[in-house]
């Protein structure tokens, strides 16, 4: 008896409470808020789905920037990103371009923009923080500049079921998108050579490169990808919104690194979990709602996920510690 009770007791100590931390956190809120708001209709199912619709385009463009935290990289212009392309499908489609313009035009900002901070961080050796910072400021103003700051209205009614209005049985579309972005991340990530040789870089870049990893063309291929996944959300907004807008994805870079470093991937590289991007996106959304719920402005949740950053780092500063 006492040897089963010891191993069991070392099994506890042995078990990485750290690495669940965000799911435990996550059915923690869900708790908090389905009792404090049980008469407020927190756990109806139009608010769950609610959730599901303000967290599906952050969840999206998170399963990208997983990869590129992990490989010890960082990018703060996929709001602006996003918002560019919302305006850029947009306009293809006013133009008479169709479905297949708006999405080549959608997808193909993301992928420029992606290119050229790639190639700037990994080329020229600018750190990915100041070459994203500064596009970040180059896209919002191309974004703002190409209209004249007005919105490009779209009255493709196929456009907008695909890409963000849809409901299919009841499920919105956008969750049918997520899931496609999470399936594919998390396959890539686990399953995958290159999964491999992005953790690999940013876990070690050295070694990586002694092992044969082309450390140079994984960041710009993790980079290309999340200007992609960026344009993507651009066209998921447009869709959801039936207009391209400059204001669109303002901020959501906040949101983004936040659900990220809360899943579960280290700030640091080397570590990356697209599953707990997820789930620290959701988080991060179910607290918003429940906030609003409770009659909390705006810039009392801007607070709240401030903290949650800070509180994920602190984490995963310990985390790298041990």
């Amino acid at each position: 008896m006492q040897s089963k009770a010891s191993s069991g007791v070392s099994l506890l100590r042995q078990f990485n409470w750290r690495q669940y931390i965000v799911y435990l956190a996550f059915i923690g809120v869900l708790i908090y808020f389905s009792v404090t708001l049980s008469d407020e209709g927190f756990l109806t199912t139009n608010n769950i789905l609610n959730i599901v619709r303000q967290t599906a385009i952050i969840s999206i463009m998170g399963v990208a920037m997983t990869f590129v935290i992990s490989t010890a990289e960082i990018d703060l212009s996929v709001g602006s990103i996003a918002a560019l392309s919302s305006l850029t499908s947009a306009m293809a489609l006013e133009a008479g371009f169709g479905m297949i313009g708006a999405i080549v035009a959608g997808l193909g900002t993301g992928f420029l923009i992606g290119l050229i901070n790639g190639l700037l961080v990994t080329k020229v050796i600018i750190p990915s923080f100041l070459v994203t910072l500064g596009m970040m400021g180059v896209t919002k103003g191309l974004a703002m500049w190409v209209t004249n700051t007005a919105p490009v209205p779209i009255i493709d009614k196929t456009f907008v079921y695909i890409f963000g209005s849809g409901d299919v049985g009841g499920i919105p579309v956008l969750l049918f998108w997520t899931v496609i972005a999470v399936v594919l991340g998390h396959v890539v990530l686990r399953k995958t050579a290159f999964g491999r040789r992005t953790l690999a870089t940013g876990g070690n870049q050295s070694a990586a490169r002694f092992s044969g990893v082309n450390v140079t063309k994984t960041k710009l291929y993790v980079l290309i990808g999340s200007g992609v996944m960026a344009g993507l959300a651009g066209m998921l907004y447009a869709g959801r919104m039936h207009s391209g807008r400059y204001t669109f994805g303002e901020g959501d870079e906040l949101s983004v690194i936040a659900a990220v470093i809360l899943g579960g991937t280290s700030l640091f590289g080397g570590v990356g979990t697209v599953i707990g991007t997820v789930i620290g996106s959701l988080m991060i959304g179910t607290i918003n709602n429940g906030l609003i719920i409770m009659g909390l402005d705006v810039s009392q949740q801007m607070i709240v996920k401030g903290l949650i950053i800070i509180l994920a780092v602190a984490f995963g500063r310990k985390a790298v510690a041990k």
